[in-house]
C-alpha cells in the first residue's frame, strides 16, 4: 500500500509539473503562429505597395506620352483605377488585358518585376510599326526595332529561334508591314501562356478584383 500511495503521488506530482509547462507551449505556439500572420500580412503590403510604385511609373509615362501626342488637340488623358467587375474581365482572354490601358500598365509592372518586360515592349513595338504609313518612316522602325530587339545581344533581346531571326535580318531590307508578324506572334504566344496565368495570380491583379465591403453607414436605414 505504501509503495502504491507514493506512486500515485509522484505521478500527480509529474502531472501537476507537466501542466503549466504545456500551457506555456501552447501559449507560446499560439503567439509565433500570430508572428507568422504578421509576418505575412506585412509581406503582402510590401509587394502591393511596390506594385502601385511600378504601376504609377508606368502610367505617368503612358500620361506623358499621350500629352506629348495630343498637345495639338489639347487633350490630356488619365488613366483611373478600374472597377473590381472592369479588372475581372481581363482573366476572360488575354486580348481584354491588352485593350485596357490602365492593365497593360499593370501587366508591363508585373513583366518588369519577372525581369521579360522587353516581351510586351515588342509586342507595343510592333503594333505601332504596322501602323506606320509612311515607305521612309517603316524601313527607319523596322531597322530600330531589329537592333533593339532581335540581333544578337541587343539591349532587350527577345527570345525567338535563329531561323525566325534571319528571315527577320532579310526582310527589313525591303520592309513591309509583316516584317515582324512571326516574332509578334511566337512572343505573344509566349505571354499569354506564361506571363498571363502568372499576372493573374498576382496579389496585386487579386487586390483589383476585391469589391470593398459596404458598411451598414453606407446602405443606410
Amino acid at each position: 500500500r505504501a509503495a502504491r500511495r507514493a506512486g500515485r503521488s509522484a505521478m500527480q506530482s509529474a502531472v501537476l509539473v507537466a501542466l503549466p509547462h504545456g500551457g506555456r507551449m501552447e501559449r507560446g505556439g499560439r503567439r509565433r503562429s500570430e508572428t507568422g500572420e504578421t509576418d505575412k500580412g506585412r509581406m503582402k503590403r510590401t509587394i502591393i505597395k511596390d506594385w502601385k510604385t511600378r504601376l504609377s511609373y508606368f502610367l505617368q509615362n503612358s500620361a506623358n506620352s499621350n500629352k506629348r501626342k495630343s498637345k495639338k488637340a489639347g487633350k490630356h488623358r488619365n488613366y483611373f483605377r478600374p472597377s473590381p467587375e472592369e479588372a475581372q474581365l481581363w482573366s476572360e482572354a488575354f486580348d481584354e488585358l491588352l485593350a485596357n490601358k490602365y492593365g497593360l500598365a499593370a501587366f508591363r509592372a508585373f513583366l518588369k518585376s519577372e525581369f521579360c518586360e522587353e516581351n510586351i515592349e515588342f509586342w507595343l513595338a510592333c503594333e505601332d510599326f504596322k501602323k506606320t504609313k509612311s515607305p521612309q518612316k517603316l524601313t527607319s522602325k523596322a531597322k530600330k526595332i531589329y537592333n533593339d530587339f532581335i540581333e544578337k545581344e541587343a539591349p532587350k533581346e527577345i527570345n525567338i529561334d535563329f531561323q525566325t531571326k534571319n528571315m527577320i535580318a532579310q526582310n527589313i531590307q525591303e520592309a513591309t508591314h509583316t516584317c515582324f508578324s512571326a516574332a509578334q506572334k511566337r512572343v505573344y504566344s509566349l505571354m499569354e501562356n506564361n506571363s498571363y496565368p502568372r499576372f493573374l495570380e498576382s496579389e496585386f491583379y487579386q487586390e483589383l478584383c476585391k469589391k470593398t465591403p459596404i458598411t451598414k453607414a453606407a446602405q443606410g436605414t
